[in-house]
């Protein structure tokens, strides 16, 4: 029954009769429908069709007028799909228009139905409310800085955990001291590249400046596995950025990066001859804010941005096969993609594809 797409390609009209007849004999109609009316509540006890209007005015909706309940819970399943069509994902432009079709009079809503209330809302954590409501929590979800897509996937459990991360959990707002963590954690990478430019200027170091939420988004991934038991976490990456992530997340000291940078460093050279800096590894201990330790690896990369990833993998599997007794649960792997290698290249896919085979699984990447 993934995302009802019957129940979005059809006419209202054809809903209703379909309803009827469910009310006349729940077993007249197709399995699938049945469930999907016996998970309305306010389909569940409805008595005799009326003719009561809906009202604009912010009273409730007629139980009676099925077809603007189903057209909400259309566009609910809509932004679902195609919300990150339009998300403000770019700051710098504004987004090409692929044709999400997302606009109230795409599914026979207007603006005169803005401040009616509907229970579809309860669809999204909302209970009965307003269309305005619902749609601005659409908006939120779905269609604001952060692109969501998860249609695609065929494991309904996964889609309906997906959207109640997206629409319940995910907006729980932060209390004090996370907000002076991500703070800080995000004034030490700003800070850190703006040294950089300042005493370093003309070399390289593919700044890690327009993304540098990577330090507290990393700080709170870690913290937050760490309450879930995870001893270990290795990291791979290309090299935007990993000269804060080295500094800011593993602990490897600004005094050993700068020496790298003035030319003064003595290197590691009993496996070769050393290489530049933003190719480097490196091996850490965070101490979370809840007291926990992780060992932390950032794996050595070279110039081929994603070569990394299978050696990540490989990693965690091993360290898990042989030190953890394959509890998968222990160490997490991380990758960190660029934009366009995710879809560019093959080995990103080749890896996605190796998470399903039981002799290269991680327990999640």
């Amino acid at each position: 029954m993934k995302d009802f797409s019957y129940i979005t390609n059809s006419h209202p009209a054809y809903i209703e009769s379909l309803y009827r007849a469910f009310e006349a004999d729940p077993n007249s109609v197709d399995a699938d429908l049945k469930k999907f009316f016996e998970g309305f509540d306010f389909a569940v006890n409805i008595g005799a069709v009326s003719d009561v209007k809906t009202s604009a005015n912010g009273t409730a909706v007629s139980a009676g007028n099925l077809s603007k309940e189903f057209a909400v819970y259309q566009l609910i399943q809509a932004y679902r799909k195609k919300g990150h069509l339009i998300a403000k994902t770019n700051p710098i432009r504004p987004r090409k228009d692929r044709k999400a079709n997302l606009d109230l009079s795409y599914f026979g809503l207007s603006d005169a139905d803005l401040a009616t209330k509907f229970d579809a809302g309860k669809f999204i954590g909302l209970e009965q409310a307003t269309l305005k409501d619902i749609l601005a929590k659409l908006t939120k979800c779905y269609a604001s800085s952060v692109g969501v897509e998860y249609s695609a996937l065929n494991d309904m459990e996964r889609i309906q955990w997906l959207a109640d991360a997206v629409e319940t959990r995910f907006a729980q707002p932060f209390g004090i001291e996370d907000r002076r963590r991500i703070l800080e954690k995000l004034n030490q990478g700003v800070l850190f590249e703006k040294f950089l430019h300042t005493k370093y200027i003309g070399q390289k170091r593919f700044s890690l400046e327009g993304g540098e939420n990577t330090i507290p988004a990393l700080d709170s991934i870690i913290s937050t596995s760490a309450k879930d038991g995870v001893e270990e976490v290795i990291i791979g990456m290309a090299h935007r950025g990993r000269l804060n992530v080295l500094a800011n997340i593993l602990g490897k000291t600004y005094e050993q990066i700068f020496t790298e940078f003035e030319g003064k460093a003595v290197p590691d050279t009993t496996m070769g001859s050393g290489d530049v800096k933003y190719h480097m590894g490196y091996s850490g201990v965070m101490e979370t804010a809840d007291g926990h330790r992780v060992n932390l690896k950032l794996a050595p990369n070279p110039s081929h941005l994603e070569a990394v990833d299978p050696v990540v993998l490989g990693f965690a599997r091993a360290k898990a096969d042989v030190i953890y007794n394959s509890d998968y649960k222990k160490v997490l792997p991380i990758l960190i993609h660029g934009d366009a290698s995710v879809a560019g290249q093959g080995i990103v896919y080749e890896i996605v594809q190796m998470s399903n085979l039981r002799g290269y699984y991680t327990g999640g990447t």
